[in-house]
């Protein structure tokens, strides 16, 4: 009788994300941080909102101090997703 072993992948998946930033309007004024510019792509991971559950994008790398370092997923159109060994 031969065992069957299942492979469990792990979580979250090994992979890196990039989206292109399609809407950079509206910055709210008291935002202190980086912002994303229009037409640039950056490496991102999406994340659930802790309170509401929507999706957010989180720019790799951007420093944001206020209100918060997270933006609207309709801000960004994913463009590539890197498996990462």
């Amino acid at each position: 009788m031969r065992r069957t072993k299942k492979t469990q992948l792990p979580t979250p998946l090994p992979v890196q994300q990039y989206a292109r930033c399609v809407d950079a309007s509206r910055r709210p004024e008291d935002h202190i941080g980086d912002w994303p510019e229009r037409g640039a792509v950056y490496p991102v991971e999406y994340r659930l909102n802790a309170r509401t559950k929507e999706p957010q994008v989180h720019v790799l790398g951007f420093y944001a101090e206020q209100p918060y370092g997270a933006f609207a997923a309709r801000r960004f159109m994913p463009v590539a997703e890197v498996w990462l060994n």
